[in-house]
């Protein structure tokens, strides 16, 4: 059962790294609500435990040897995600809206001959606005919800080649590996469900009242990940 406890938090502990961290906070501020929030962080960790039980099979079960330069590669792919994401976000922030709105309305009058006529007029008027946060924006749960399982399916594969070559080195059998892989996913999605929902609490309706201070947090937030994102397409592709 300690084994088990132990395994757990490993998982919990992965889903604490930075650059799982900047992807989601990047996502939850889209959300004005804890409960979408943290449906976002169980989508990633589900993504993520589905790429790294894969790569497992492939590797434990089926002895596939993959170069470690390939994980390599798939690491800079985070990066390429990350800095991908903090621009989207940037953009959909600065974004306008223009709505347009028509209405008709219909008038008589008459001529001094006696005849009655009716006219109908429309008239077109717009208004736009910033894209602050999501309080302005309609976007679909489902959306959301398939961009953090791509994302955290994209994590996993970065992730997944240093813990298979650990469970290789540690257990005894290609199923104990496999279980172990699988608790390790279960821990990791209990992490995620927990910072998803702390980094979505300043962009709920009840904690900041001020939108500037929100839209401070959202350019930060996209900065971080911009920033970090090429450090790590740095680290692995040229360094």
């Amino acid at each position: 059962m300690i084994g088990i406890l132990l395994i757990v938090y490993a998982g919990l502990e992965h889903a604490f790294e930075v650059d799982h961290l900047l992807a989601v906070n990047n996502l939850v501020t889209n959300r004005t609500k804890i409960k979408e929030a943290v449906k976002d962080g169980i989508y990633w960790g589900v993504g993520h435990t589905l790429t790294i039980f894969v790569v497992g099979i492939l590797m434990i079960g089926f002895k596939v040897a993959v170069n470690k330069h390939v994980f390599s590669y798939l690491e800079a792919t985070v990066g390429i995600m990350l800095i991908g994401l903090g621009i989207y976000r940037l953009l959909k922030l600065f974004k306008k809206n223009i709505h347009s709105h028509t209405y008709s309305h219909k008038h008589s009058h008459s001529h001094s001959t006696g005849i009655t006529h009716s006219h109908l007029h429309s008239h077109t008027y717009s208004h736009s606005h910033s894209n602050v946060i999501l309080n302005h924006e309609h976007p679909t749960n489902l959306n959301n919800f398939k961009a953090a399982f791509s994302i955290g399916l994209v994590h996993g594969l970065a992730g997944s080649g240093a813990l298979v070559v650990l469970v290789l080195t540690q257990m005894q059998s290609a199923l104990q590996g496999l279980i172990y892989i699988f608790i390790f996913g279960i821990g990791s999605i209990l992490g995620m469900f927990l910072a998803s929902g702390l980094f979505s609490i300043p962009f709920t309706k009840s904690f900041l009242k001020s939108p500037k201070l929100q839209f401070t947090l959202v350019i930060i937030s996209s900065l971080l990940c911009i920033v970090y994102g090429f450090k790590v397409v740095y680290e692995n592709l040229f360094a």
